[in-house]
């Protein structure tokens, strides 16, 4: 079974996933609260309606991915690539969004009240 059989649905709080490859993977409905995702490859991965709450996206490269409706209120998304990404509809309320990349991505409905995007590439 791989890394991203495992996670999908999956409730795991405080998982170390730095530098994972989850690519492509589906991710919808995981719950995630306080990871360590910096570095991760989530290019195109499906994590609508997940919780990543307060978790660590620093440098992750979210390129395409589908977050709508995701709950990222907290997380730290500094440097990011968020480039073509669905976010409409999700929470990133308190979020750290410094330095990220924001070009093409669908902000539609996202609850960005709080967020910090000094430095982001809208």
């Amino acid at each position: 079974m791989t890394t991203k059989e495992i996670l999908e649905k999956a409730t795991v709080a405080n998982v170390n996933l730095s530098c994972a490859d989850l690519s492509g993977a589906n991710l919808s409905g995981t719950s995630l609260p306080r990871a360590d995702l910096s570095r991760a490859n989530l290019y195109g991965a499906d994590l609508s309606g997940a919780n990543l709450s307060c978790a660590n996206l620093s440098d992750a490269d979210l390129y395409g991915a589908n977050l709508y409706g995701a709950n990222l209120s907290g997380a730290d998304l500094y440097g990011a690539n968020l480039s073509c990404a669905d976010l409409s509809g999700a929470n990133l309320s308190r979020a750290n969004l410094s330095g990220a990349n924001l070009y093409r991505a669908n902000l539609y409905g996202t609850d960005l009240s709080r967020a910090n995007l000094s430095g982001a590439d809208l």
